[in-house]
């Protein structure tokens, strides 16, 4: 079994094989190209944005600097999502966001992870754990997904919160480690802010919810 392999089968594998880190380069040309574009480039930045991820869907966008291990190559994105500066994606795994997703600024998402044992990270080895973002989910700013983590749809994840753990949908969570504040519920249906009501009569019609 080659390194390669042994990577896309979540086995310990050595991350600096020479077959891995010439593919893995390739990608990395064009997360550079995207993030030296001009802000006035959004074409060639949603073209270079198709090029990059695994998949990405429609209306996406990533306000640049973007980093990405392997350039969003193993990234799996739905439509609508929204990422504000310095996303960070360690796609050394697959990384799959639902539909209209945000990201805070400064947001980490990893997959890779390194062994315990001290004499197999003195070799530099790895392994990767898969992260699964589902719709409707923002992530804050400053937070970060452990590897192997799943969130559930329509959650809210706090700013600079750490996810060590699942996380279900329909929730706020925040904290080091990540906990379930409380359920998304009739509340926010009135209030957009603490006590400050959201003024319907101007936005959506509210049977849309």
């Amino acid at each position: 079994m080659t390194q390669k392999e042994r990577m896309e089968a979540g086995l310990i594998y050595d991350p600096g094989d020479d077959e891995i880190m010439t593919e893995q380069v390739s990608y990395l040309d064009l997360l550079y190209e995207f993030n030296a574009s001009r802000p006035s480039e959004l074409d060639r930045r949603s073209q270079l944005l198709k090029k990059m991820f695994g998949k990405i869907g429609k209306d996406c966008y990533i306000e640049p600097p973007f980093h990405a291990n392997w350039g969003a190559r193993h990234v799996f994105a739905g439509d609508s999502m929204y990422a504000n500066f310095n996303l960070t994606l360690v796609d050394d795994g697959c990384i799959f966001i639902g539909d209209h997703v945000m990201f805070g600024p400064n947001v980490t998402i990893a997959t890779a992870n390194h062994p315990v044992l001290p004499k197999l990270r003195q070799h530099g080895l790895q392994y990767n754990k898969d992260v699964h973002i589902g719709n409707n989910v923002w992530i804050g700013a400053g937070a970060i997904v452990v590897p192997g983590v799943s969130i559930g749809d329509d959650s809210v994840i706090g700013a600079g919160s750490i996810v060590t753990r699942d996380i279900p949908s329909g929730v706020v969570a925040v904290g080091n480690p990540c906990r379930v504040l409380r359920k998304i519920g009739e509340h926010e249906k009135d209030f957009f802010y603490k006590q400050e009501r959201i003024d319907w009569e101007n936005l959506l019609d509210r049977e849309e919810d």
